[in-house]
């Protein structure tokens, strides 16, 4: 059935709180193994009917947000969805207090119970208002967000739109690109700053609740994290710091020079390759493409994309009112992957059918488990890992998008893959810096963001940028705000990623046959544990960033255009 025509019903709170209630006080009262587990089958046809409305309901309001029906519903599941996830835990904890736990766990995977336990952390009727609190603030974002327009040489337009230009080959365009996105969000200041405010101040009151010093250790459950903690993603920064920046600086500036670029300021940031940026053709062109490659990958990887195409499972057209980041999603009771984007006629529209797709493929994987429900595709470190790995893997099929041009997107995509963890990973350390202290002022949470800059990304000027020269580069990274903790699991990804494509230099089809058993084993296994099984080293070891960012400089060299 095609995405467009799929049918939506509201599943409404009192039809989730009857299962639920009904099934937990089943499991609390059950003799045997197999009463839990026919409660457990009740509970999963529920959760099934809700994730997919909910996700539709979602999916269709991100196509445009001022839909006063889709808006409504997206807004309904804000409000209830608070209860449901506690509705869901008391489930949880049913089994984890059962007398048949030890069985439960041999008869279903003993990750879905690591998985329960951090739940409970993270979740407390006493939250729950907060947590509706909490959606209606990013729901306000959102909004926000979508709606913002720039004029740009006459034109008005969407921020989406507007960033084809700061990838431009003329140095100028890309200073006014920037100078108007400035302007822009300068004239939003006082939403911006007063959100994100509100923001910290609730998830910090939700820890303090559930009695944790600050929003940090419960950030962490909420993101469900079951093979690392805070100590392991600091070492993950130190390693960044120590062996990944001052790489990344020496290749920019280096990169800088052969563009004839002095100072090096961050509306520079988005061109490499001298003259321009390589750029697809069109959309049409690009999907012709993907197809190619996906069915040149494999049947596996072939039956999946022309059920995307065949199902109208994308849309990439940059629009007023379309929310403006892009992502996969997933209808689970049609076995259906999602992608939405905003094509802007650069490269990154590539990367839309190999990052987002990435995602879908794993979905479209996965979507016989018993326990994707559940455990989905695991942490998100391990999603990224699939997205990301994915973009490399494209590689040997880069001339069908691009052509003559195909080397140079080559030694931009890792390039810019590679300058990316030191991005990624300062957004991590501005949250920690935030959440330990909820009482900064605005300014002085601007002013975290430019020594982190400093620290992170030396080579980057900024002086004479409106507005962004004063450290707001953070107010439109829309994860610092919706979805607190999450871009590290970008940055880990990132790293194994790189190691996916060193494999795949040296044996193509045995790095990806390993990447697809990564990838069908869902969340069934942690994130390190998968690593460990597909031959590589876990990111969070000493030294481990300085092979590899030895590896990534030597393959940058090689490939250089």
């Amino acid at each position: 059935m095609k995405v467009p025509e799929l049918p939506y019903r509201r599943v409404t709170i009192e039809e989730i709180r009857a299962v639920m209630t009904d099934v937990t006080a089943r499991i609390r009262a059950a003799e045997n193994v197999e009463s839990i587990l026919k409660a457990r089958e009740d509970k999963q046809a529920m959760l099934l009917e809700y994730a997919t409305n909910a996700s539709l309901a979602s999916m269709r309001y991100t196509l445009d947000v001022s839909d006063p029906f889709y808006s409504a519903e997206n807004e309904y599941y804000d409000e209830i969805g608070p209860e449901a996830e506690s509705l869901l835990v008391e489930y949880s904890a049913a089994l984890l207090d059962s007398p048949f736990r030890a069985e439960l766990e041999q008869r279903l995977n003993p990750v879905l119970f690591r998985s329960m336990e951090v739940a409970r952390k993270a979740m407390s009727p006493a939250i729950v208002e907060d947590m509706v609190e909490e959606n209606k603030l990013v729901r306000e974002y959102s909004d926000m967000m979508s709606a913002m327009e720039f004029t740009f040489r006459g034109q008005t337009m969407p921020r989406a739109a507007l960033m084809k230009y700061a990838k431009d080959a003329d140095r100028e365009t890309r200073r006014e690109c920037y100078e108007v996105l400035g302007r822009g969000l300068e004239a939003h200041k006082a939403e911006l700053d007063g959100i994100y405010d509100r923001m910290v101040h609730v998830r910090d009151r939700m820890a303090k609740k559930l009695g944790y010093k600050n929003y940090i250790e419960l950030g962490y459950y909420r993101m469900g994290r079951l093979c690392y903690d805070q100590e392991k993603v600091a070492a993950f920064r130190e390693n960044v710091l120590r062996d990944v920046v001052p790489v990344v600086a020496r290749l920019r500036s280096e990169n800088a020079k052969r563009l004839g670029i002095e100072p090096y300021m961050f509306y520079d940031d988005g061109v490499i390759i001298p003259g321009g940026d390589p750029a697809p053709k069109s959309k049409e062109a690009i999907f012709a493409a993907a197809k190619e490659m996906y069915h040149a990958m494999g049947e596996e990887t072939g039956a999946f994309i022309d059920m995307m195409l065949d199902n109208d499972a994308f849309d990439v057209d940059a629009r007023k009112n379309k929310w403006g980041g892009g992502y996969c999603t997933e209808f689970a009771k049609y076995k259906q992957p999602f992608i939405l984007a905003n094509f802007n006629g650069t490269a990154g529209d590539v990367d839309v059918v190999t990052h987002e797709a990435g995602h879908a493929l794993n979905a479209f994987l996965i979507a016989d488990s018993p326990y994707a429900l559940e455990l989905g595709c695991g942490g998100m470190e391990t999603a990224e890992t699939h997205s990301m790995s994915m973009e490399f893997f494209a590689w040997p099929y880069m001339d069908k998008f691009f052509g003559e041009d195909a080397a140079k997107y080559k030694f931009m995509h890792a390039l810019e893959s590679f300058s990316f963890i030191p991005y990624g990973t300062m957004v991590d350390a501005f949250q920690h810096i935030v959440y330990e202290n909820p009482d900064l002022t605005p300014d002085e949470r601007d002013g975290v963001w430019l020594a982190l800059e400093h620290q992170f990304r030396p080579h980057i000027h900024w002086e004479g940028m409106p507005y962004l020269e004063k450290g707001t580069r953070w107010q439109y990274q829309m994860h610092i705000y919706e979805s607190p903790f999450y871009y590290i699991d970008y940055c880990l990804a990132q790293t194994a990623a790189f190691q996916f494509l060193m494999a795949s230099l040296e044996d193509y089809d045995d790095a990806f046959a390993r990447y697809l058993r990564l990838s069908k084993q869902g969340g069934e296994k942690v994130w390190t544990d998968l690593l460990t099984e597909a031959g590589f080293p876990s990111p969070f070891e000493p030294g481990a960033l300085k092979d590899l960012a030895g590896k990534v400089e030597a393959l940058l060299e090689k490939i250089k255009v």
